[in-house]
């Protein structure tokens, strides 16, 4: 299948990298996102088409991407008057990129059967850089065909892109859980470097190497130590990831101790006002 037109919903820290990656490689993309000034800065930087509403973005494209906040929002961004399935052609490709809750990506999938649009979640992992530089995870579920169909554009942004079934947002919990555990491990190495003396840059350079490295070590763990708290991933939004991994682990009569630590924790650092920092910031409850 050959892509003309490509529209993009929601362009914050993730997407705006994404749907740039696509008009870099040639694709025409229209966008819509709440703060219509942000499209202007697309306009300037990627050549982006800047759209007053999602109908506009939409309206003859062959795929659409949503990158939004909730699975709130993903559902009015589909169902609502104007949305996705009100505007888009017959045939279309529908992708989800957030991550989102399960049974909401299979509910969209058969409303998007009834209507003739082709829906399909593919979350990612790798947070802002993996966007910034187009080696995202890509957890992709839906049907083989559409599958085929979107790896042209999948290519544009992400290197690690597998289908998994109707699973992709299963997928992409499993691998918020893996994340809470790393994260949670190297702030608490990072506090305990600390606090008996070690340089903690020599820890980590150290460890880093060896069965302990991992992604968020690596690329996590030095911002953390730096201060800088800019988020690559919002503290609300791993919230919210979190309690999607609860709520379908409770469905699957599955205790997850270690995830709901990490999520209790993180939920202290909502209440403290941190919300809006990266996930990284975590290192702050502690030493607080």
């Amino acid at each position: 299948m050959e892509f003309h037109k490509i529209a993009w919903i929601g362009t914050g820290v993730m997407g705006s990298q994404q749907a740039g990656h696509l008009a870099k490689n040639g694709y025409s993309v229209s966008a819509y996102t709440h703060k219509y000034e942000k499209l202007l800065e697309l306009e300037k930087e990627f050549g982006i088409h800047p759209c007053k509403t999602i109908a506009q973005a939409v309206e003859d494209a062959d795929a659409i991407f949503v990158m939004v906040g909730y699975p709130s929002d993903v559902e009015e961004v589909f169902c609502s008057k104007g949305g996705i399935f009100d505007s888009a052609k017959k045939g279309a490709l529908a992708i989800d990129m957030t991550t989102s809750s399960p049974s909401l990506a299979q509910k969209l999938y058969e409303m998007g059967k009834e209507r003739g649009i082709r829906v399909m979640d593919a979350p990612v992992s790798g947070g802002d850089s993996g966007a910034r530089n187009a080696t995202l995870s890509i957890m992709v579920g839906g049907d083989q065909k559409d599958f085929e169909d979107a790896m042209p554009l999948f290519s544009c942004m992400g290197k690690n892109i597998i289908l998994m079934g109707p699973a992709g947002q299963h997928t992409k919990a499993a691998n918020q859980i893996a994340v809470a555990g790393a994260t949670a491990a190297y702030t608490e190495a990072l506090i305990y470097a600390e606090k008996t003396g070690l340089d903690p840059q020599k820890m980590l350079a150290a460890i880093g190497a060896g069965a302990a490295g991992s992604w968020q070590l690596a690329n996590m763990a030095p911002r953390a130590l730096a201060g800088d708290f800019a988020p690559g991933f919002f503290v609300k939004h791993f919230i919210k990831d979190m309690k999607i991994v609860k709520e379908e682990s409770e469905k699957a009569g599955v205790e997850l101790q270690m995830l709901n630590a990490v999520l209790h924790m993180y939920e202290q650092m909502a209440d403290q006002g941190l919300e809006n920092d990266g996930t990284q910031a975590l290192i702050k409850l502690y030493n607080k």
